[in-house]
């Protein structure tokens, strides 16, 4: 008894350091061309699992609103993420692309710009979060 007493006491405790802290992220998308549609996200919290569709760590889209669309992404532990957005203004849920594979939809990632041949590297990309935050990110 006095041991499930003292292991009660120990997971409240760490509890009450933050250790399962769970904090928000503040998303601002600038550059929003219409209201067409939705501002998707994909956050990846691996180098192993970034910009690979069955491995998102977390999604989500918002409403498009032109110039500036605001969301926040809730419930993040403390730790390292990179995110991946793009306007999908034709409302069909899929990034469009071109023959070449080149986005015909604006896209932005967390810190890392899309490059001449393809798309930025996850540790380009890559934040950490360990407190609530606000983050400012401009579509291309």
């Amino acid at each position: 008894m006095i041991k499930e007493n003292l292991f009660v006491l120990l997971i409240i405790s760490l509890m009450s350091t933050g250790l399962f802290a769970q904090h928000n992220l503040s998303l601002n998308i600038d550059g929003v061309t219409s209201e067409k549609g939705n501002i998707c996200f994909a956050v990846y919290n691996d180098e192993g699992s970034f910009l690979k569709f069955d491995k998102v760590y977390k999604s989500g889209s918002e409403k498009a609103v032109k110039g500036k669309t605001a969301f926040d992404i809730t419930d993040l532990p403390e730790g390292d993420y990179a995110i991946a957005i793009f306007h999908d203004a034709n409302g069909n849920k899929n990034l469009d692309t071109n023959m070449l594979g080149i986005p015909k939809e604006q896209i932005a990632f967390s810190k890392g710009k899309m490059k001449m041949f393809g798309p930025p590297k996850y540790k380009e990309c890559v934040f950490t979060v360990n407190s609530n935050m606000e983050m400012n990110i401009r579509l291309n």
